[in-house]
């Protein structure tokens, strides 16, 4: 049975959700429990948000495709892969589950719900490596999906889990997690004034990605 228009959004929804409140939560928790060693808060945080992004892949996939993230959304449009209707209602929604999200995370830890981030993060480096995290983000969604497609939710967490630790940035590489950090003042936050170059840098790498995949993987 093919999932309903309504049971797709709110697996996007739900999807987006939980993967903010595992990077936001497991943020606070690997900075609580880490006595002052950013590494160790940072292997924590990313060990947990690839293992959360393979199992909701996992759960979501079949429903909705497991998107949770705008650039992917608008790439399986450019694709025609997913109907521009269906598109412009998965955005809001994933945007709106990465908000819930961050709020469950700190509801969770008592901390106040709504908060402005502090952490800079921003500089020609920051940049490249979104465009970067994005680019290789949308690769290995796309390069799965044509090859191994069984392989798709491992290969994410992993590689979200590497990207972690080998960009600057960090690898946001969505537009709703970096709308959504920006309310968090926790060790996953980004001030204001960095959103919108990381935005414009993730779109850019997912439109790379789309060129490089029209290459490698044409029929």
């Amino acid at each position: 049975m093919t999932p309903s228009l309504q049971q797709r959004v709110a697996a996007e929804l739900l999807g987006t959700a939980f993967l903010l409140a595992a990077v936001v939560g497991s943020g606070i928790m690997g900075e609580r429990l880490a006595g002052g060693n950013a590494a160790v808060a940072l292997l924590a945080n990313s060990m947990a948000t690839g293992a959360m992004l393979a199992v909701l892949i996992l759960i979501f996939g079949p429903v909705s495709g497991a998107h949770f993230n705008p650039a992917v959304t608008l790439a399986f449009g450019i694709r025609r892969e997913l109907t521009w209707r269906h598109a412009a209602i998965y955005i809001p929604c994933q945007v709106a589950g990465a908000f819930i999200g961050v709020w469950i995370a700190h509801a969770m830890f008592d901390l106040p719900i709504v908060q402005l981030a502090a952490k800079v993060r921003s500089g020609p480096g920051q940049w490249l490596a979104e465009f970067v995290a994005t680019f290789g983000l949308l690769l290995t969604i796309i390069g799965c999906a044509a090859r191994a497609p069984l392989a798709v939710p491992y290969a994410v967490g992993l590689y979200i889990t590497a990207a972690y630790w080998f960009t600057a940035s960090t690898a946001f590489a969505n537009p709703a997690v970096a709308l959504a950090r920006a309310f968090s003042d926790t060790f996953a936050g980004i001030a204001h004034g960095g959103v919108a170059a990381f935005i414009l840098a993730q779109l850019l790498g997912m439109l790379a990605a789309l060129a490089a995949s029209r290459f490698l993987w044409r029929e």
